[in-house]
């Protein structure tokens, strides 16, 4: 199928956005486990709402989006970002 060059660029801006965000947040939280499980939750929702924007599917994005999520938040030392 063709690929419409404005859901692509969509695509890309919208995916760019979800790693800013997790990577943002991530590092929310003092311990290892906190920062995994704050940056799964919102790489869970970041990546579900990237799917259903540029459609694909919304658990798959969830599943995706939460891996990457918990892997940065346990990659992340607290002094990595401070948002105080």
């Amino acid at each position: 199928p063709m690929h419409n060059p404005v859901m692509k660029t969509s695509r890309v801006v919208t995916l760019s956005a979800m790693a800013a965000l997790i990577i943002a947040l991530a590092g929310c939280g003092s311990t290892t486990g906190e920062r995994a499980t704050s940056g799964a939750g919102v790489g869970a929702a970041v990546g579900a709402g990237a799917a259903a924007v540029t459609g694909g599917s919304v658990t798959q994005g969830a599943v995706i989006g939460g891996g990457v999520g918990a892997a940065t938040g346990a990659a992340t030392d607290e002094e990595d970002i401070n948002l105080e």
